[in-house]
């Protein structure tokens, strides 16, 4: 990896390579940001570690560095890699969507945009390429335009975003359920990226870093969406930064995988009382005291919210 040791480089090497990138990304620095991505691919190429999900990722975020820098040929090209890897992700759709847009591929670019759609109904920008791209085609070709469109592929049930309610009994309506593969993915490799960032971001509440943790929570979710753990974790961290919305809506999502889970009714009902929702503030707390009778933090509390509503 440009003059680095051939050795097969740890995950952490690789995650520290891939946030470079994207440090590089989020500053402009897109040829930089496309050395550092090229370096995690191979590393983890050379790793020999199937791991699809994360290589699908890092093509797809070089993709981003080319599109910025106008080389659109090399942008669909890594989008093709990444959507072989990983089929019907959303970003690399739309990144290879917007670079034939720019070469005048108007054909493949709204059978790449309508995909999108496909995928992700909520998604305006796929929407509004598709608009786009049916009006050039119709200008350019009237009526007929759709006989020269390449196939359209069929998005599976599975590769679509879609909204299920949530577990019974657990308040907050709907909740979101994401692709089966996400942007940054959900192997071996990211399960073990998820732990090291939780447990970086359980160091930072440590110190009393509460937004950074935040951040470290919420990069670990993205690659671990179902670990209970980190959503009461953040949801801690909401609660001390007064985000109370924040902290309730993790503590629901928490609760919606684990029923049962004491840290997120004592989260949740704290939330809930500083937000003056004391009667659901008191559900939480003789939910969880009914698991655990007890409790004395739980019971202080209650005592709280009920000589509050006196």
């Amino acid at each position: 990896m440009s003059g680095r040791s051939r050795g097969a480089a740890s995950p952490a090497s690789l995650l520290q390579l891939k946030n470079w990138g994207n440090e590089l990304f989020r500053n402009g620095q897109f040829g930089q940001a496309v050395g550092r991505y090229s370096d995690a691919i191979t590393g983890l190429k050379e790793s020999g570690t199937k791991t699809p999900e994360e290589l699908s990722v890092l093509y797809s975020n070089r993709a981003a560095c080319y599109l910025k820098i106008g080389n659109c040929s090399e942008c669909i090209k890594d989008c093709t890699v990444s959507l072989e890897l990983v089929p019907f992700m959303l970003k690399p759709l739309l990144r290879r969507a917007a670079a034939y847009e720019a070469l005048e591929r108007y054909s493949q670019a709204f059978v790449d945009y309508k995909t999108a759609m496909q995928v992700d109904s909520s998604a305006q920008a796929a929407q509004d390429g598709m608009n786009r791209m049916r009006k050039v085609l119709m200008d350019k070709n009237g009526s007929s335009w759709r006989d020269n469109l390449p196939p359209m592929p069929s998005v599976p049930v599975s590769a679509q975003r879609r909204w299920e309610p949530s577990a019974p009994g657990n308040a907050g309506g709907q909740r979101y359920m994401p692709q089966t593969a996400g942007d940054t993915g959900s192997g071996i490799y990211g399960l073990e990226l998820a732990k090291s960032l939780k447990e970086e971001g359980n160091e930072l509440v440590r110190k009393g870093e509460y937004r950074k943790a935040v951040e470290k929570y919420s990069a670990s979710l993205k690659l671990n969406n179902q670990e209970c753990t980190t959503y009461t974790n953040r949801a801690l961290c909401y609660l001390n930064m007064k985000q109370y919305s924040e902290a309730i809506n993790d503590c629901t999502t928490a609760l919606g995988l684990d029923p049962n889970n004491l840290k997120a009714f004592y989260r949740r009902a704290s939330a809930r009382k500083e937000i003056k929702d004391y009667s659901g503030s008191a559900a939480d707390l003789q939910a969880m005291l009914r698991q655990d009778p007890g409790n004395q933090s739980g019971q202080r509390l209650l005592q709280e919210v009920q000589n509050l509503v006196k």
